[in-house]
């Protein structure tokens, strides 16, 4: 018969903690596919700490996990979610050491259902960025004195409007060429296009502007559309794309050379500031005499110092972490405050009730009598005290009342 053996791997230091829950924290954190996801779920057990962030479990029927979302993320929200809601959350997942606890840090919460755009412009996303459509290393330098700037807009358009109020303000030796399309609905994509290609195939352009107003998602949905994507990466001319608001994002801002936050914004990021190029000839002249070295020498020394500081400092993934913990105590710290002042509520409770057994009134409540007698207001203890024809006072519950002894 053969006979098993037993293999006992070597003894080694054991892990703290501490070091175990660091190492796991690490190797989640270093997965890629754990750093930006979606997941669905229902939200329970939601909580809003004082300090303006939140805690909640998403669920689903076979499992649960814990959340956190930051203030500054649900400040965003039109609408901060209730237990029960179906929710979409885009997020990182994460550990918290302190509790030992899986968590998904949220950088994005919506309604389930909502997000099916949201899941195609995603899926969009990873496929163009696969092809190195989105590559930060094939973006081009924007001119520093552009001669001659195209805009691809409505003309109609706010945006065109207050594009053309900056390049005035800002620079008003560049010229204007605008190539108009619509920016919005099933037509806007192929004219987008058309409209790039347009001034593309102008040699004397030196920089487009790609821009429209705010809007929804679906209103802004042509700027996701994969031939618009593709146009503005093919573009000899560096582009800016300025679509929406500063929380708006689109594809073709991924593809663009350069994303500005506003239509505003991208005409600023495209042209120099006369203002400032003046200033730049004083500094320069300034240079010369010395006196702009040595200015420039000082501010230096102070952010290589500044720099020094803040590499002494603790790394944002600690202070997230003390963040939470501060909140965790804040919460606990609350808790045996209530359950102090019930223990003691009660205790003082049990003591008037003790008080007021003992008051003399509490027995004539119980149908007990206090006899005086009138000639001297001497209680009354024994019957020898009292003789036929003397006169009684008897104080009950709710009054006194004379009486006389027989």
């Amino acid at each position: 018969m053969e006979q098993l053996s037993l293999f006992v791997a070597p003894r080694l230091e054991p892990y703290t903690v501490s070091q175990l829950l660091a190492r796991v924290r690490a190797t989640v954190e270093a997965d890629p596919l754990l750093i930006d996801l979606w997941v669905e779920g229902e939200v329970s057990n939601f909580r809003q700490a004082s300090s303006g962030h939140c805690y909640f479990t998403l669920k689903d029927a076979g499992a649960e996990l814990r959340c956190v979302m930051w203030r500054d993320v649900a400040q965003t929200l039109s609408a901060i979610p209730a237990d029960g809601d179906q929710v979409l959350i885009f997020g990182r997942v994460g550990v918290y050491e302190q509790r030992g606890s899986l968590q998904l840090y949220v950088e994005h919460l919506e309604a389930s259902g909502v997000g099916l755009l949201y899941r195609e412009f995603e899926r969009l996303r990873v496929r163009l960025e696969a092809e190195g459509l989105f590559d930060p290393a094939r973006r081009r330098t924007l001119p520093d004195f552009p001669r001659r700037i195209g805009v691809v807009t409505s003309p109609t358009a706010a945006a065109l409007r207050d594009v053309l109020h900056v390049l005035e303000r800002r620079y008003p030796l560049s010229e204007v060429v605008l190539s108009p399309t619509l920016v919005q609905g099933t037509d806007a994509p192929p004219q987008i296009e058309a409209a790039l290609n347009r001034l593309n195939a102008r040699p004397d352009i030196d920089a487009i502007l790609l821009v429209r107003g705010g809007g929804s998602l679906e209103e802004l949905w042509a700027f996701n559309d994969e031939r618009v994507a593709r146009a503005v990466a093919g573009s000899r001319v560096p582009v800016v794309c300025g679509v929406g608001h500063e929380t708006d994002v689109t594809l073709a801002d991924f593809a663009a050379d350069a994303r500005a936050p506003t239509p505003s914004a991208a005409a600023e990021m495209v042209t120099p500031d006369c203002q400032e190029l003046r200033d730049r000839v004083v500094v320069l002249r300034a240079r010369t005499s010395g006196v702009g070295r040595g200015m420039l020498q000082s501010w230096r020394a102070a952010v290589t110092e500044k720099a020094r500081v803040l590499e002494a400092l603790t790394p944002l993934a600690r202070v997230a972490q003390a963040r939470q913990r501060a909140d965790d105590l804040a919460y606990r710290a609350a808790d045996l405050m209530l359950r102090e002042l019930s223990l003691r509520r009660e205790r003082l409770l049990g003591l008037v009730g003790r008080i007021d057994g003992l008051s003399p009134l509490a027995v004539l409540e119980r149908g007990y009598a206090l006899v005086h007698r009138l000639e001297d207001d001497r209680l009354v203890r024994s019957v020898t005290q009292v003789g036929p024809g003397d006169g009684l006072r008897v104080r009950v519950s709710d009054g006194e009342l004379e009486a006389t002894a027989r």
